[in-house]
């Protein structure tokens, strides 16, 4: 059966027993992206009961999150302090790096039960032991019995920071869907939307959650290079750090996570397509990261090569802290030597691929990102 707005509205409203979604705005995208679930997605059964649970998982945390702010209105009050947000092309160590930073007890991090659950807020005092951080390590192995060469791609456990795709997705303007479901009219909508109402969204949602677990937040999404400006006007004062990477090799291997990631839910492929749209996205995240290099933002900027961060990880945060102007605690470098240690590339296997499963050629991928490339002083990379 196809997917109702009004049929999934009424299904989050009867399982909260709340009426209030907030900003209306969120019928915009929620609207694009039904109907692509629709026409293009060509679930199966097993995607069908996914999205629709995905779906209704997001609206239902809507209400709840509306309804903690009513009855807490001092939320308002809460300050978000000069946030870390990590953005590159996907595929370019923005995950890496965002979960190296996890290791500094200052920093805040966004994880996935909380971003999905979020009221109560959680609690200082109770944060590791909260019963839906516990559920969410049950959990966790669900992707894995599925497709269990995903984590070889990508890989978020429970204990580690998500991307802020998760929570946009609660106001439905989010590549979150595209990389999990065919629906390359919504991807494209998405990018020519006006951003403000998400990440007002966004910021909400983070006042939130900081409001009884407070600290220093450290965040990311690629999502974020293709609306800069607007994230830099809902979060003043944040710190940018900018991670760059041969873009042929992001592109292909995007179209391969997401090859991956959405044939858990449909046996219908579209490599080609898929390759083409994902090529049009990335290239619109490295025109929106150029833009924001050349402009004149105020807070601190810093550039980070995929080979720095691969070769010395440690020494690169290091850098990234002296130049956002933090300090690294000797625990903190000491926590992070130990994560690198245990997290080493291609510990769940390696991820294989060939570009030309996505009609991607290397000279057309090179004149189309050659002003990105050479921008950033960028070498070409072999492919996995």
């Amino acid at each position: 059966m196809p997917f109702e707005i009004e049929s999934l509205l009424e299904k989050a409203r009867a399982q909260t027993g709340l009426a209030d979604f907030g900003d209306p705005t969120f019928r915009d995208g929620l609207a694009v992206l039904v109907d692509g679930l629709n026409a293009d997605a060509g679930l199966s059964p097993l995607g069908q009961a996914a999205a629709e649970g995905m779906l209704l998982g997001q609206l239902a945390n809507r209400l709840r999150v509306e309804d903690w702010w009513r009855r807490h209105p001092e939320l308002a009050a809460e300050k978000l302090e000069r946030p870390i947000f990590i953005v590159g092309m996907s595929r370019s160590g923005t995950t890496a790096l965002s979960h190296l930073l996890a290791c500094d007890p200052a920093n805040r991090s966004l994880l996935q039960w909380e971003a999905t659950d979020s009221v109560p807020p959680p609690d200082a005092a109770t944060y590791a032991t909260d019963p839906r951080f516990e559920a969410s390590r049950a959990s966790g192995a669900a992707l894995e019995t599925l497709n269990p060469g995903f984590k070889a791609i990508h890989h978020d456990p429970p204990d580690l920071p998500i991307e802020c795709l998760v929570s946009m997705a609660q106001h439905f303007v989010s590549l979150h869907f595209p990389s999990m479901y065919f629906v390359p009219r919504y991807a494209r909508w998405v990018l020519t939307h006006d951003h403000t109402p998400v990440y007002r969204w966004h910021r909400r949602l983070l006042q939130l959650l900081q409001s009884k677990k407070p600290g220093r937040w450290q965040l990311k999404t690629p999502h974020h290079a293709i609306a800069l400006p607007a994230l830099v006007a809902a979060f003043p004062g944040a710190r940018i750090v900018l991670t760059h990477r041969d873009p042929a090799v992001c592109v292909a291997s995007t179209a391969s996570l997401v090859r991956s990631l959405s044939g858990t839910w449909s046996a219908e492929r579209h490599d080609r397509e898929v390759g083409a749209l994902w090529t049009d996205l990335l290239a619109a995240m490295g025109d929106g990261i150029l833009r924001f290099a050349d402009s004149r933002y105020g807070a601190p900027v810093v550039h980070v090569p995929y080979a720095e961060l691969t070769s010395d990880p440690v020494g690169c945060a290091r850098r990234i802290y002296r130049e956002i102007g933090e300090e690294m605690s000797g625990a903190t470098e000491a926590a992070m030597r130990k994560h690198v240690g245990e997290h080493v590339q291609h510990r769940y296997g390696r991820h294989t691929y060939d570009p030309a499963d996505f009609g991607l050629a290397q000279g057309a991928l090179d004149e189309r990102f050659a002003r990105y490339r050479e921008r950033f002083d960028l070498p070409r990379e072999k492919k996995s």
